[in-house]
């Protein structure tokens, strides 16, 4: 009888397993899963995306616009709330904020709040409130100017008061303005309070629209009759 050998298996491509596991004779070596580089590769991408996001969102919310979502009544009916604004911060870089735009502000009481109202006075102006009625007082020639509001569909106030701004104040007020508290209550909004002026309403779709609420006044306005 001839002894009994054995012969050594002969390897080949088709041994080599891709995953962990076994060949015929055994625990066999692995090589890079594909899986596990693809899963690698993928957190990379995720994390770049990420990276580039921040770079260009984060000034983009910064100095260029935001969002806003209105709440309370005191722009009724120019706005109501639960409306998505998008807000321009760029404009005011490069003009002031004029009479009858829709503003959106730190509250100067509490930096933490965001108000929206609408421009009523500007620096160095004196606003008189009388009767229902808003008069601009011209700085230099103390001459009385009435302000036409067509924006205004709901009921006047029988406010009675003066204010005086400095060279960095504006007057606000709600178009609601029975409603509102603004620059009649708490005072003028400081330039450097102004965030900026809102650009779109977004939603919702049936009130899509640029520069919601915005009105331009005439250059100059009439005088009051006694």
């Amino acid at each position: 009888m001839e002894p009994l050998t054995l012969q050594p298996r002969n390897r080949n491509e088709s041994d080599r397993v891709d995953h962990c596991g076994y060949g015929d004779d055994g625990p066999e070596y692995t090589e890079h899963a594909p899986q596990e580089e693809k899963k690698e590769n993928f957190l990379v991408e995720v994390f770049k995306f990420a990276i580039l996001a921040l770079i260009i969102v984060v000034p983009f919310r910064i100095y260029i616009a935001q969002p806003f979502i209105v709440s309370g009544a005191s722009m009724d009916p120019t706005f109501e709330t639960g409306e998505y604004l998008i807000v321009d911060q760029v404009s005011y870089r490069l003009n002031p904020p004029q009479r009858g735009d829709v503003v959106i502000f730190r509250y100067p009481n509490d930096p933490q709040k965001y108000f929206i109202k609408r421009i009523i006075g500007l620096p160095g102006e004196s606003i008189r409130l009388a009767d229902g009625y808003t008069i601009i007082i011209d700085p230099v020639t103390g001459a009385e100017m009435l302000l036409e509001e067509p924006y205004l569909r709901t009921d006047r106030t029988d406010d009675h008061l003066v204010i005086s701004l400095s060279q960095n104040e504006y007057f606000v007020m709600g178009d609601n303005r029975s409603k509102s508290s603004d620059s009649r209550v708490w005072g003028a909004v400081p330039r450097e309070n102004i965030v900026g002026r809102a650009f779109v309403r977004l939603l919702p779709p049936r009130n899509f629209s640029f520069y919601p609420g915005a009105h331009e006044f005439q250059t100059a306005l009439p005088a009051r009759s006694e």
